[in-house]
């Protein structure tokens, strides 16, 4: 397999999980310390801890944004040159899907890391960003 493809509901508008996605601040608390900003084009890093084969800095650049339903980046770091597609779709007016897909890992060494990666996206995907969701729908006082 040379993809991670991830998938979750979240009983939230779509704007709201979106401005996760695309906050700068909001996008560090689930995923890594950045200097993202939300337009075509933009080069930016996450930084994180080294690990083998990783610096654990992740070199990224916004290759596509439809808000707030599409996102895509190049992202390169280690052994890894990958492409990553955010898609959110909306399933009603309070509740919205993530899909996450990375893809484009060639070699022995992209693969151990896809594997990492892969265990990694269950507390960063599942844990993480729902946190961070949940506490902008409760801070904004919507519920």
């Amino acid at each position: 397999m040379s993809q991670i493809r991830k998938s979750v509901d979240f009983d939230v508008p779509a704007s709201t999980l979106w401005r996760a996605l695309t906050e700068k601040d909001l996008l560090a608390t689930w995923l890594m310390p950045n200097d993202f900003e939300p337009r075509v084009g933009h080069r930016f890093t996450m930084t994180t801890d080294p690990a083998p084969f990783f610096d654990g800095t992740v070199h990224l650049q916004v290759l596509e944004i439809d808000a707030p339903h599409r996102m895509r980046w190049s992202w390169r770091g280690g052994p890894i040159d990958t492409v990553v597609t955010f898609t959110v779709t909306e399933l009603g007016p309070r509740s919205c899907r993530f899909d996450f897909l990375q893809e484009g890992f060639h070699g022995g060494k992209a693969q151990f890391a896809r594997f990492f990666l892969d265990l990694g996206w269950r507390k960063t995907g599942r844990v993480l960003l729902r946190t961070v969701v949940r506490t902008l729908e409760a801070t904004s006082g919507a519920r």
